[in-house]
């Protein structure tokens, strides 16, 4: 005898769906998912690429910029002091300069600067005058308040990628440039030196002659 299905009898599940597969949620596994760790390597990657793409921005215009060797004579630059007015570095002429590029993010910048503070205290008397000289996209005060932190006890100038250039794209931080009396330059330091080192380059710039007529300087960048 035949089976006869009942008004209220189900359908089979092959006859609900054509395809055959019962429906349902996906299988989580099968979800896609972003790794922590994958996240991590991404970053550092960018962070990488964009640090080299700065730095090689940096090669590209020193390898464009100037030669500058010992006896030129210092190129001439206005820049704003941390306490308002410009300071002109030929205004320091007959002084012995210490010209320091640096920056707040640089780590060898703060372990050199108490020496310069030391520097300034001990040679200031003897015509020194140290001159530091900030290249970094840190606000005016912000750079007021690590100079303050850092008890510097001489003048911070606000720099310009244009003076840097002029000084042969200043590559690395810090630099520093010993800058005699009569203006020229009697000595250059890349990166970190031992305090005794520096103060040698300083007497050197110190035992020289204030020259009897000034020598032309470089046009001031605008």
């Amino acid at each position: 005898m035949e089976m006869q299905s009942g008004a209220g009898e189900q359908l089979p599940e092959s006859t609900q769906n054509p395809q055959g597969i019962p429906p349902g949620p996906l299988n989580p596994s099968t979800q896609p998912s972003r790794s922590p760790l994958a996240i991590v390597v991404v970053a550092f990657v960018v962070a990488l690429m964009l640090y080299f793409a700065y730095h090689q921005a940096r090669r590209n215009s020193a390898a464009s910029a100037p030669r500058i060797t010992q006896s030129t004579v210092a190129p001439d630059f206005s820049l704003e002091s941390l306490d308002g007015p410009t300071m002109r570095l030929s205004d320091l002429r007959g002084k012995a300069v210490l010209l320091n590029f640096w920056a707040t993010w640089c780590g060898p910048c703060k372990i050199e600067m108490p020496w310069f503070v030391d520097l300034q205290k001990q040679y200031g008397p003897q015509g020194l005058q140290i001159v530091g000289v900030a290249m970094d996209d840190a606000s005016k005060d912000d750079i007021a308040k690590f100079a303050k932190d850092m008890g510097v006890n001489y003048p911070i100038l606000i720099g310009k990628e244009a003076v840097g250039d002029q000084y042969g794209g200043v590559p690395a931080l810090p630099e520093t440039f010993l800058i005699g009396r009569d203006g020229k330059i009697v000595d250059k330091i890349v990166g970190l030196r031992g305090k005794g080192e520096i103060e040698d380059s300083i007497k050197k710039a110190l035992d020289t002659r204030p020259a009897t007529a000034a020598a032309t300087a470089k046009s001031i960048p605008q």
